[in-house]
This record gives C-alpha cells, sequence and structure tokens, in this order.
C-alpha cells in the first residue's frame, strides 16, 4: 500500500455544490473530462490516494470510480489502473483568430548562433550524471554569487592553458551569458567607455555613454582613446566583431599602455577566439596585465546559448564590486549547468566537441566563400562571415534575401551612431546557423538573392 501511496499521480478536484460527497466527486471528475483538464487515457490516482488527498472514505471514492466506469467516463483494467476512457474526449477548443507576425524565414543565417543540431547530448548527459552524482548536498541550497567553484576550477584551468589567461578561482565569477556580465560591469563603471565604431548595438545600450573608435584591418585604432574622455574600453581583440580580424599585436600593447598610464579599464569579449582557422590561436589580451582587463567569455557559440552560461575574470579590485552588483545569492544561472559544464570541461569532452565543431564550421566557410560572387571578409575565425556589397545596395539585398526566405542581418545596423567611419555596405552571414543537411539549400538561395 506505501509503494502505491508513492507512485500515484496527483488530480486537483474542487469538492462542491449540492448532494452527497460522492456525487460531488463525480461531478468533478466529469467537469474535468469535458473541460480537457483529464484528457482521454490519462491514469487517475488510486481511490485509497485520492480518499486520503480529498479527506473523504475509501468506499466513497471507490463507489464514484465504479459508477463512472459504468457510465463510460473512466475504464478500469487489472494492471493498468483507472483512467478516463477515449470517447470521452472533450470538444476541440475554439481559437481565436491570431494575426501572423509574418513569413518566417526557411534559411536562417542570421550570425552569432551555433549549430545546436550540433550540441553534444550524449557526452551532456554523462557530464551531468557524473556532476550530480558526485555533488555534495549543499550545492542544491542557496547559490553562491561567484557561481560554484567545481566551474571556477575548471575554468581557470582550461582559461589559463588554451587561452593565455591568467587567473585562478577566485578570480572568476559565473554570469548569465556576456551580455549579462556587460549589464553588471556597466553599473560600476565611472563615465564613458569606448567601443569599436561596429558592434552589437544592444552591447551599447548596456552601457551609460559610448564613444566610437574607427575600426580598420588591424582592429580598433585605439590611438583615439586618448582624448576621448574615455574610463574604459570594450574590445573584440581575437576577432573584430563583425569586420573581423585581430587587434594588433602593437596595438594590443598599446592599450594596456594606455590603461595603465590613465587608471582606464579594459573588456575584453573574447569574442571567437576558440574558433580560428587561418592560424594559431590569439591567446587573450589579459594576459598582458590581469589588473587592468576584464576577460568574458561564454558558452554561447562554443555549446549553446540555451545554457545561459559566461564567466568574468576580474582584477582584484572589481571582484567584491561585481558580487555587490549580482547580489547576494545566484538568482541567474543554474547549478546543475554549472556542475554539468565543470564535468564538461575538465573530462576533455568541452574541447574535444571544439575541435569537432572548428571542423564543422571551417568547411562550411570555405563553402560560402566558394559560392559567393561578392567579395568576403572577416573568415580568419567565427562563426560568420562579411559580404560586401556595392554602395547603395544592401536594402535592395536585404528585400531579396527576405523573398528567397533567408534570413540574414545589415552590416549598418552594427555600426555606432557617433562613428566617423564611411558608411559600408553589407551583409553579415552566420554560417553556424543551420543544420548540417540544410546549409547547402541556405547557401543557395543566398546566392540567388545577392547582386550580380
Amino acid at each position: 500500500m506505501a509503494e502505491e501511496w508513492v507512485n500515484s499521480s496527483d488530480l486537483h478536484l474542487e469538492l462542491s455544490g449540492s448532494g452527497s460527497r460522492r456525487a460531488q466527486l463525480m461531478h468533478a471528475v466529469r467537469e474535468a473530462i469535458r473541460s480537457g483538464r483529464l484528457a482521454p487515457d490519462a491514469r487517475l490516482p488510486s481511490y485509497r490516494a485520492l480518499a486520503v488527498d480529498l479527506g473523504i472514505a475509501r468506499n466513497t471514492v471507490a463507489e464514484a470510480y465504479a459508477e463512472l466506469v459504468a457510465e463510460g467516463w473512466l475504464t478500469a483494467r487489472q494492471g493498468s489502473g483507472t483512467r478516463v476512457a477515449q470517447r470521452a474526449a472533450p470538444p476541440p477548443p475554439v481559437r481565436r483568430a491570431v494575426p501572423s507576425p509574418g513569413r518566417r524565414p526557411v534559411h536562417d543565417l542570421a550570425p552569432s548562433s551555433p549549430d545546436a543540431s550540433a550540441f553534444p547530448r550524449a557526452a551532456w548527459v554523462a557530464s551531468a550524471r557524473r556532476a550530480l552524482s558526485a555533488a555534495p548536498s549543499a550545492a542544491f541550497g542557496p547559490g553562491d554569487p561567484r557561481g560554484r567553484v567545481e566551474l571556477r576550477r575548471a575554468l581557470a584551468d582550461y582559461l589559463t592553458r588554451a587561452r593565455g589567461v591568467r587567473t585562478d578561482a577566485e578570480r572568476i565569477v559565473i554570469c548569465a551569458g556576456f551580455a549579462h556580465g556587460l549589464r553588471l560591469l556597466g553599473e560600476i563603471l565611472p563615465g564613458t567607455v569606448a567601443v569599436e565604431s561596429y558592434g552589437l548595438s544592444f552591447h551599447r545600450d548596456l552601457l551609460k555613454r559610448t564613444v566610437p573608435l574607427v575600426v580598420d584591418e588591424r582592429g580598433a585604432v585605439v590611438a583615439g582613446l586618448s582624448g576621448s574622455g574615455a574610463a574604459a574600453v570594450l574590445l573584440t581583440p581575437a576577432h573584430q566583431y563583425p569586420m573581423g580580424g585581430p587587434l594588433h599585436a602593437g596595438r594590443r600593447a598599446e592599450v594596456v599602455d594606455w590603461a595603465r598610464a590613465t587608471g582606464g579599464l579594459i573588456l575584453e569579449d573574447d569574442y571567437d577566439g576558440e574558433f580560428r582557422y587561418d592560424r594559431q590561436p590569439v591567446g587573450a589580451l589579459q594576459g598582458l596585465d590581469p589588473e587592468r582587463v576584464v576577460y568574458l567569455g561564454s558558452a554561447s557559440k562554443s555549446l549553446s546559448p540555451a545554457l545561459r552560461l559566461g564567466w568574468m575574470v576580474l582584477p582584484d579590485r572589481l571582484i567584491d564590486d561585481v558580487l555587490a552588483v549580482k547580489g547576494s545569492r545566484e538568482f541567474w544561472s543554474g547549478v546543475p549547468d554549472q556542475l554539468t559544464l565543470a564535468d564538461f570541461i575538465a573530462c576533455g569532452a568541452y574541447e574535444r566537441h571544439l575541435r569537432a565543431m572548428r571542423r564543422t564550421y571551417r568547411r562550411r566557410r570555405d563553402h560560402l566563400v566558394d559560392a559567393v560572387t561578392v567579395p568576403v571578409s572577416g573568415i580568419a575565425a567565427g562563426l560568420h562571415a562579411v559580404l560586401d556589397l556595392p554602395a547603395g545596395t544592401e536594402t535592395a539585398t536585404l528585400l531579396a534575401c527576405r523573398r528567397f526566405g533567408v534570413a540574414v542581418d545589415g552590416l549598418s545596423p552594427y555600426r555606432h551612431p557617433d562613428s566617423t567611419m564611411p558608411h559600408r555596405d553589407g551583409l553579415v552571414v552566420g554560417y553556424g546557423t543551420p543544420a548540417e543537411h540544410a546549409f547547402a539549400a541556405a547557401l543557395d538561395a543566398l546566392c540567388r538573392a545577392l547582386p550580380e
């Protein structure tokens, strides 16, 4: 009987109205079936369990079940319990017309997203099983705003070895992705932040005031920091987003010198640092001066944005300020995912996945470059390419892409509104998003939309 109680399902019923408790129970079950709350073949609780839940006699529930079976509302078979009869299905609900949001694209070539179908499910499940089995009971209590120590230790080892970051677990704070980390930093940064002239507008929106830096083939022109009034600068030194190309070695040293001389702060978005194709990976800028650089990374491109996991490697002087803004408990990133990612990194599955996806994305990039008839740039790393278009054709090309069902970004929205750089027409095309079987068709549709 104890096992029957534990394995029984829950069912909420309101007993009201006139008549006996049996009549009230029968009426409540009929209404639950009529409304669709109890679907055909849904299993009901045992009469013993329901009697305890409702505070009525077992015989009352047993008699009500028997009568509902006789009426055809329920079925009862030995070994399968009491279930809603198939013929008791309610009429289909009346649906109100909802305005269509417009035609959805058939081919998703929007930038910045990985191939969701390639998420390493089996390896992730194995890591989750190991991590949750080994986790202490305290891990399932209120979360530490710094993040689980298991993940911070795994990240410290990986970032030091693979990205040249100088850190230990105490310098790392877990956040819910890059944007969350930038939002927290935006709360404590004084004054103006310099940003690259081309970048994501919603990142700029997370900061109070921004001034643009010119971007060329060597990355951001950091000489523009002098006289800008900026107290901090946000850079994508591994692969400028979206134009492409790493920050030149001379400029890396120059921006660190600026930070030391002025007391400024460098925010390093390690965008695409792990997806290099044509040369050796560029080490993290943070390695040049850990007390002047905040390193930010996430699992959004390497694994999935659905994980909502990112990290900040902070100078010692900023750790307490960031934690004060974040709060006294972890409200953002789930502990089970943190523990799983820690095991996933520690057992080597993370780097195996990166190597496999690096091969896949490089092959797609090469296919894109060979297929299109316009100049392509920004392809040494990452999950996207910039297609250069003739002057004045960006809007028309975007309309053509929509007609062919292709989702891509125009280059113009990435430009800072105060930038002095000339306007440049182009498309930002992501080759990471489509599933492997869908990439060729997406590329064919894109080629048909491009100007001759």
